[in-house]
């Protein structure tokens, strides 16, 4: 089982779009909120593009900053993540992440569920040439995983998440 964890273990997804919009606002471009939210499960490089344009890489490192110093520390995993994931261990699942996140805030992410130990395979940014919708992240993951495509699914909480797992060829669960 492959789980993305921003807006499907950890409740993120309007503090993603909220650190956007500041980092958006402090280069001069006023994008809505709402204009962000609808983008969040993409990953940065191209949910910037989408929004201005092209892709800045010091507006998606100033975003990170925002988010990493004002909105991390006020967030938290959805209730009962932590029973799920141990339970699925204890039932003998492989469970794998697969994030567009960089690796210092998937770390971050991932310590608010407490059961972080509970993967097998953590895969990030670094780890795809391509960030969601496109599959490279869930294809990295799945063969860190050293299992068939078939026997994996995808658990997701965006139409970037599935796309990305259906790619992948993957089930999805969202």
């Amino acid at each position: 089982m492959i789980f993305d964890v921003d807006g499907t273990l950890v409740d993120s997804n309007d503090a993603h779009a909220a650190a956007f919009v500041e980092a958006f606002g402090e280069f001069g471009f006023h994008v809505g909120f709402g204009s962000v939210r609808r983008l969040i499960g993409m990953g940065a490089d191209k949910l910037i593009a989408r929004l201005i344009g092209r892709f800045d890489r010091a507006i998606a490192e100033r975003k990170k900053a925002i988010f990493m110093e004002r909105h991390l520390p006020r967030l938290r995993a959805f209730p009962k993540v932590e029973s799920l994931l141990h339970e699925l261990t204890c039932e003998g699942v492989k469970l794998a992440v697969a994030s567009s996140a960089a690796k210092d805030e998937l770390d971050a992410l991932l310590e608010l569920t407490h059961a972080s130990v509970c993967f097998a395979q953590i895969v990030n940014a670094d780890d795809a040439a391509h960030s969601k919708p496109d599959p490279d992240i869930v294809r990295a993951a799945v063969d860190k995983l050293a299992l068939p495509v078939e026997q994996c699914a995808m658990v997701g909480d965006t139409p970037y998440d599935a796309a990305a797992a259906l790619r992948a060829g993957l089930a999805f669960v969202g």
